[in-house]
């Protein structure tokens, strides 16, 4: 990708944005980004993930975009998606979304090669998983709860021994599943995903935006494939980001960039005149 003058020289799709066209003035689904003579591609983007955890100044809201060849991001309608995700090296098929909860746990422990309650599971706070956190607390599993921003949880499950998280269980928003598997096919790691299509109306416009399979489970793979780029920003300060700092003449910014292609992971520290 080149850029000269503010000009990005790609060929861009939005696939996951702000909302339907007429819901949202830019980042809408569908609309064309770029000078328009680059490469063509599919952006995702969640300009801020963790909207409550910003208003409450609360750790990890970040502002988020991923970047993958055309076709290569699953065009993820807005609905609930139940989610599995742990960390690279693992032997595939460790963890699976049709198994239990304690199930997963137990065979990524076995995996690991420790106790299954040295496994600490991260989950959304929300009263919808009532019933998986007390799985898994019966089963004496460490569960971390998080109040918003699954996206950082699922890459946390990626780095175990900075997060002390090596499993996300749960529900969340398919959207920021399909940015969280760009993250993954970056960094490394296993994830499932199968959307939650349990009305008329979801499975409609899951159909309008080419889903075929209302019970298809998806693998990382699917989320995100070809060669994918990802980029978060910390708005408030977390354990993956530091937030934005603001200077008397300059904002402080702090932004992680991947690739998958190449591996890669940037961290970059920016100072931006004010």
């Amino acid at each position: 990708m080149r850029a000269e003058l503010g000009r990005v020289h790609i060929n861009g799709r939005i696939v996951i944005g702000e909302g339907e066209r007429d819901e949202a003035p830019m980042l809408y689904v569908g609309e064309e980004v770029g000078a328009g003579d680059g490469p063509d591609v599919d952006i995702a983007v969640d300009p801020l993930e963790g909207t409550t955890l910003c208003a409450k100044n609360q750790q990890d809201a970040i502002c988020v975009l991923a970047m993958a060849e055309r076709g290569g991001l699953l065009n993820a309608p807005d609905v609930y998606m139940t989610k599995i995700a742990i960390g690279a090296h693992y032997p595939e098929g460790t963890v699976d979304l049709d198994r239990s909860a304690v199930e997963n746990v137990r065979s990524l422990a076995a995996a690991k090669g420790v106790p299954y309650t040295e496994v600490t599971a991260c989950v959304l706070d929300r009263p919808r998983h009532a019933a998986l956190i007390e799985e898994l607390r019966v089963a004496a599993i460490p569960v971390k709860l998080i109040g918003d921003g699954d996206i950082a949880g699922i890459i946390h499950a990626t780095n175990t021994e900075e997060s002390g998280i090596d499993i996300y269980l749960g529900s969340g928003g398919a959207p920021e599943g399909v940015l969280a598997a760009a993250a993954l096919r970056c960094v490394g790691g296993q994830m499932q995903g199968r959307l939650i299509l349990d009305t008329p109306e979801k499975r409609e416009r899951a159909e309008r935006m080419g889903i075929t399979d209302p019970n298809r489970k998806y693998s990382v793979n699917d989320l995100a494939s070809g060669d994918v780029l990802f980029a978060a920003t910390g708005v408030t300060d977390g354990s993956l980001l530091s937030g934005v700092r603001l200077k008397k003449n300059a904002v402080i910014t702090s932004t992680v960039v991947m690739r998958s292609w190449s591996r890669t992971v940037r961290w970059i520290t920016a100072q931006h005149a004010r």
